[in-house]
């Protein structure tokens, strides 16, 4: 008679509340899952955790907005949430919790998990390396493992007794290197110019910001021949973009799936600062970076960032390489003409195309998510991982990357100060 199977690692806790965490989060448990089989996982997220087999317990777009005065509309139904995680951790007894960025809820939720003895490991750094710099000192506390996808945060969490692991950014996996629109050369007399929309993956932000995408597009296209693709976050109802689509008066393609081939085909992109940002850029797909928050939100913001740039691709890059309009500044006749300068100053695309072609190396080499993977797998099932224990080992793969670029390639934790 044949000896028992021998019990799989415990339950997973996952928690991610925003799109770019939800789909990093599912790559990273279907690697984990393919490791250690029979891996069960419950938690909250997107519509991409639930298909790498996440048990879900809500849906992270109940909770996902941008900026304090949005949050406050979503905090009940938030509580309720919190409250039904820890009840289910009671009752399933976790052996690890990994939370995917979302800071404002995860960093709390980090501290409720550590009182009941659940370890955590904290994938994708919330950015207390832009503002509330104190929060650190919380994360030291409550975190067992980070694991960052830039190297600059690597640096930040060593200096404050973080225990760290870079593992590069998982895009450089996913996004593939495309020809794009500018590298089939001049455009035939007439023939009209692309522009991709990307007003981002949440509510708030696009009733923030497809407005004024459209409201350029529309002047814009009273300047030089222009078609207008919009591109739909997988998190995005579609009926959140009818509406506004129909009221623009312009004729536009909705685009829903192959995002990178259309992107890389536009030449100039329209695009929500965040993690798109740097989808774009590692296409080479010039960009203009918009964002806007409610009044008191941004005043805050203004007195607690500490970041010499709004977007991640100026910030890896430690350089105004793309524009940003940000606020006020995030009108459509503003956007229409900075995108008419772009488009008529060949120079300018030039430079822009070759600073965004610094990007890739930047963010390390390919196989983050197989590195984050091999980390969280070693705290599950140490055995099964082919790990003897938990230390923290250099991202060999990810540093010889950015040694490729000349050096760690991104601002310090001071703001590039």
């Amino acid at each position: 008679m044949s000896a028992p199977a021998p019990p799989g690692p415990g339950p997973l806790l996952m928690v991610a509340g925003e799109a770019s965490g939800d789909l990093h989060g599912a790559r990273l448990l279907t690697e984990l899952r393919r490791r250690l089989p029979g891996l069960e996982a419950f938690g909250l997220g997107g519509d991409e955790l639930a298909a790498a087999g996440l048990e879900r317990l809500a849906a992270a777009s109940e909770i996902s907005v941008v900026g304090l005065i949005e949050a406050l509309a979503v905090l009940p139904r938030a509580r309720r949430i919190f409250r039904a995680l820890l009840a289910e951790c009671a009752r399933r007894r976790p052996a690890l919790a990994v939370l995917v960025d979302f800071a404002e809820f995860n960093l709390r939720l980090a501290r409720e998990l550590k009182r009941r003895g659940v370890p955590v490991v904290y994938y994708i750094s919330p950015q207390v390396w832009a503002w509330r710099r104190g929060r650190v000192a919380d994360v030291a506390e409550r975190v067992d493992e980070m694991l960052v996808l830039f190297p600059f945060e690597e640096e930040f969490y060593r200096r404050h007794g973080v225990r760290v692991t870079w593992v590069g950014h998982p895009l450089v996996d996913e996004v593939p290197e495309l020809e794009g629109a500018w590298d089939r050369g001049a455009l035939a007399p007439g023939e009209p110019y692309r522009l991709a929309l990307l007003p981002g993956s949440r509510r708030s932000e696009v009733g923030a910001l497809l407005p004024a995408m459209l409201g350029a597009a529309r002047r814009l296209a009273e300047r030089v021949p222009l078609r207008v693709r919009l591109i739909r976050a997988p998190s995005l109802p579609r009926e959140l973009l009818e509406e506004p689509l129909a009221q623009s008066g312009l004729d536009v393609r909705l685009v829903e799936s192959g995002r990178f081939e259309a992107v890389a085909d536009c030449h100039l992109a329209l695009c929500a600062s965040g993690t798109a940002t740097l989808e774009v850029g590692l296409l080479r797909t010039p960009m203009i970076v918009l964002y806007r928050l409610a009044g008191w939100t941004w005043l805050l913001a203004r007195l607690l960032v500490r970041v010499p740039h709004a977007s991640l691709v100026n910030l890896v890059l430690e350089r105004g390489a793309v524009p940003e309009l940000l606020q006020s500044r995030a009108e459509p006749e503003a956007v229409a003409a900075e995108a008419a300068a772009i488009l008529g100053d060949p120079e300018r695309v030039a430079a822009m195309r070759r600073d965004l072609g610094e990007l890739r190396a930047r963010l390390g080499e390919a196989g983050a998510t197989a590195r984050a993977a091999a980390r969280v797998a070693a705290r599950l099932a140490p055995a099964e991982a082919g790990a003897s224990g938990v230390e923290p080992e250099p991202a060999e793969a990810a540093t010889a990357g950015a040694a490729a670029a000349g050096g760690h390639g991104a601002p310090g934790p001071e703001g590039g100060r």
